[in-house]
């Protein structure tokens, strides 16, 4: 893991000052570091105990497809409110100062559908937390939660003790 996090670049004071924004997009600009982020994201979990792969709105999108595509199940997205044509489940949360909510439709999840919980990167846990109520909250069951990167630091993994989780590469600082 330690070639593929020599591809993410850090911007400093972005997207305000103190914040080292982790970069991926040094990361999937390549061909082979891309599909071995993929292929190793994919390792981490048990295709056969998955039947939908949801993607948190942005940079999520990008890896759970990628995922859904390779193990040839759906993709579901979930959103920032507003984003999505048809009837809704929103949830509100909570952040460190604030409050931010996400959307899925309605329709997205069957009861008993298990759901592989995917984004690109794990800070607070906060906003794949809220991803995780939206499943439970439409009758499915969280199959796990899975990042590429994890800033250690912030400790979000306390968030999600109840789930199968997993990240391919850790910053424990700034």
């Amino acid at each position: 893991m330690e070639s593929l996090k020599a591809l993410i670049r850090t911007v400093p004071d972005f997207p305000k000052a103190g914040i080292g924004f982790k970069d991926i997009t040094t990361l999937i600009k390549n061909g082979d570091a891309f599909a071995a982020a993929i292929d190793e994201m994919a390792n981490q979990f048990d295709p056969d105990r998955v039947d939908l792969i949801m993607g948190i709105e942005a940079r999520g999108f990008i890896f759970a497809s990628a995922m859904a595509y390779k193990w040839n199940k759906g993709f579901i997205p979930v959103r920032k409110p507003g984003k999505l044509p048809a009837q809704t489940k929103r949830l509100e949360y909570d952040l460190e100062y604030g409050t931010d909510a996400l959307e899925i439709h309605k329709d997205a999840i069957q009861p008993g559908q298990r759901v592989l919980v995917i984004d690109d990167l794990l800070a607070t846990g906060g906003t794949v937390a809220a991803a995780c109520q939206l499943v439970e909250q439409l009758g499915g069951e969280v199959a796990g939660v899975g990042f590429l990167i994890e800033l250690t630091f912030l400790n979000g993994r306390a968030k999600l003790e109840q789930y199968k989780l997993s990240s391919l590469i850790e910053f424990d600082s700034e």
